[in-house]
């Protein structure tokens, strides 16, 4: 681990909280990558002290003190997440050819970096792997023998991509109609259920009823037939849960504050790509449906692991 040294750019996203800011950026500053792209929103005119805590928040950028290129891309006005976040994401893979890929509230593990590093390189020109996330929400349970596994869904808290997949972002979503209106979502998704909450969450999204720029992303890997890697371990550590936050305000969700695991090196790629069904359906019934007594079970169960493997 001590041999290794990034040569990756590294993107951060910031807005006003300095608290976690200074955490994740601490986790940058260790890893020392040799380019840093910072995007940040500007202060909401109708809330009051917002203007200090974002020039606050940005006054860490400025600490960097190590071999670094700093490349900012301040916004003074506020755009709000969507807008900034997605023109975020094209300002990033326009300047880069490949990054990785932090918000103010994702704590990475140490190995986090390296393990994005590798696969960016290893999946470079494999057009199927759309992005490398960081997270796990397998909740102890141990999908593959291998380091990682192939997912239909693009987990963004703490990820890596390349210029080559992102070009197939649309933030307008104008393939939608299309795809809709062909019932596509079923030969993608299958499942009934799963194939009425996508619709949903895609066709509100599409007439601007949830501000987002997520779901866009998973329609574009969707529809490229793309594949996300899922790490074995999580890597990534949420916290963002609570007031503060735009859209995980739930302090007291399972999703917050997963704890973190370190990923082994060599890595251990798997043999062929087949996404792990059986890990999907976890994730969507836990994840995105949001199905409380599910979630629960998942959650005594990985303590019951944690705690086995403790002792």
């Amino acid at each position: 681990m001590h041999n290794f040294q990034l040569k990756t750019p590294v993107a951060f996203l910031i807005f006003k909280r300095t608290e976690s800011t200074e955490r994740v950026f601490e986790a940058i500053r260790q890893a020392k990558p040799p380019k840093l792209l910072v995007i940040a929103d500007g202060p909401r005119t109708d809330r009051p002290g917002e203007a200090d805590k974002c020039a606050a928040t940005r006054a860490i950028i400025d600490r960097v003190d190590w071999d670094c290129e700093v490349l900012k891309n301040y916004s003074d006005v506020n755009m709000g997440m969507k807008k900034r976040e997605a023109s975020g994401f094209d300002w990033i893979f326009k300047t880069v050819e490949e990054a990785i890929i932090l918000e103010d509230d994702t704590l990475p593990h140490p190995t986090f970096f390296r393990y994005c590093e590798e696969l960016l390189d290893y999946y470079r020109d494999d057009e199927r792997i759309m992005l490398i996330s960081g997270n796990n929400f397998q909740f102890g349970r141990k999908r593959t023998e291998h380091s990682y596994y192939f997912s239909r869904y693009p987990h963004t808290w703490g990820w890596a991509s390349w210029r080559r997949a992102w070009q197939h972002y649309d933030i307008e979503m104008k393939l939608w109609p299309k795809i809709r209106d062909g019932e596509w979502l079923k030969f993608i998704l299958g499942e009934p259920k799963t194939v009425k909450f996508w619709f949903k969450q895609f066709q509100e999204t599409y007439q601007e009823k949830i501000s987002t720029w997520d779901y866009q992303w998973i329609l574009a890997c969707w529809i490229n037939n793309g594949l996300s890697i899922v790490p074995n371990v999580n890597l990534i550590t949420n916290l963002g849960f609570g007031s503060e936050a735009t859209n995980t305000k739930d302090s007291t969700s399972p999703l917050s504050n997963i704890p973190t695991q370190e990923m082994c090196f060599p890595l251990q790629h798997p043999s062929f790509i087949i996404r792990h069904a059986q890990a999907d359906d976890f994730t969507q019934k836990t994840h995105y449906q949001y199905q409380p007594n599910i979630l629960l079970r998942a959650v005594n169960k990985s303590i019951r692991i944690l705690n086995k493997m403790t002792k």
